[in-house]
């Protein structure tokens, strides 16, 4: 098995097929298997002139012929929680040529307050499951089918989680936001981030239960909040005197697990990493993408380094 991360840049419009072949493709299906291409716009709204940068993407998703468009974040997080917002994005979301699958990022709730200053962020993430993830397909002028965490009478409220298969490879969402998955270090129990977390162990037991069932080549899992699933893990006395809990700890632990046992390969998509702003959204797929690495046995840390998408 082997794991790959890819740190999708904002206002990137990034068409992974080299890097999905790569990481997805067994090297024996590589030549019969026909290539596909997907394409992501990460972090792009974050103001009302940003949103011509997302219509540019969609354009470029139909001139490549992108199979789907992922869109991680709906706005920034200087910019109002409002309805008007939310109902101002999903009505240019829905403007998508290509089906177009939304992921949450932290800035869409996480730091939402109220008129008196006080944090509404849980119920401001409730009003974007409602408004964005409220039928089992994906937002766009054409529709991709989509199964949803939601559809489980325990998880009634996590529909922003979703998985669909195209071409043999399993892709999902999972809401983990950057800064630390939310996180609080406030006294008192951490309901938010307490309850999403056994959503998600929940959500990526199945995905990879299914995958594993279904013999697909690969997962794809797209998220805002990096996992640090490449880290090398160490052992420190000081480590349960910090201060500060790692958010993604959990999540990183069980991802590494289900990789391990998961025999075909594994690509992590996040939008944390924020390089400098592009002019435009550019597209980058080779005619001819390189061969498939072989497989790999999960006994360390997957791998040392990260995957980017270019630029």
């Amino acid at each position: 098995m082997s794991m790959r991360r890819a740190a999708v840049p904002p206002l990137s419009a990034a068409a992974l097929l080299a890097l999905a072949l790569a990481a997805l493709t067994p090297a024996a299906a590589a030549p019969t298997r026909k290539p596909f291409q997907f394409s992501i716009a990460a972090q792009v709204l974050a103001g009302e002139t940003d949103e011509a940068e997302l219509r540019r993407a969609f354009e470029e998703t139909v001139q490549k012929r992108a199979a789907f468009l992922l869109v991680t974040g709906i706005k920034s997080a200087s910019e109002a929680c409002s309805d008007k917002l939310y109902a101002q994005r999903r009505s240019l979301l829905d403007k998508s040529p290509r089906p177009l699958v939304l992921s949450l990022a932290g800035s869409d709730w996480t730091a939402c307050r109220n008129s008196a200053g006080r944090s509404n962020a849980i119920e401001r993430l409730n009003r974007i499951r409602e408004l964005f993830f409220d039928q089992d397909e994906s937002l766009g002028e054409k529709k991709l089918a989509l199964n949803r965490l939601s559809n489980s009478s325990q998880f009634r409220s996590y529909a922003e989680n979703a998985y669909w298969e195209y071409d043999n490879v399993l892709f999902a969402t999972i809401n983990l936001p950057a800064k630390n998955n939310h996180f609080l270090t406030e006294a008192g129990r951490n309901s938010e981030y307490e309850d999403r977390t056994v959503a998600n162990r929940n959500w990526l037991q199945r995905l990879f239960a299914l995958a594993k069932r279904k013999k697909l080549d690969g997962i794809v899992l797209v998220s805002d909040g990096d996992i640090g699933a490449h880290q090398e893990e160490g052992f420190s006395l000081l480590n349960g005197f910090s201060s500060k809990q790692d958010g993604f700890a959990q999540t990183r632990k069980q991802v590494r697990a289900l990789a391990d046992k998961f025999k075909g390969k594994v690509l992590l998509i996040d939008s944390a990493q924020k390089p400098a702003k592009s002019a435009a959204p550019r597209t980058a797929a080779p005619a001819h993408p390189p061969a498939p690495r072989p497989p790999r046995r999960m006994s360390k840390p997957p791998c040392s380094g990260a995957a980017t998408s270019p630029t």
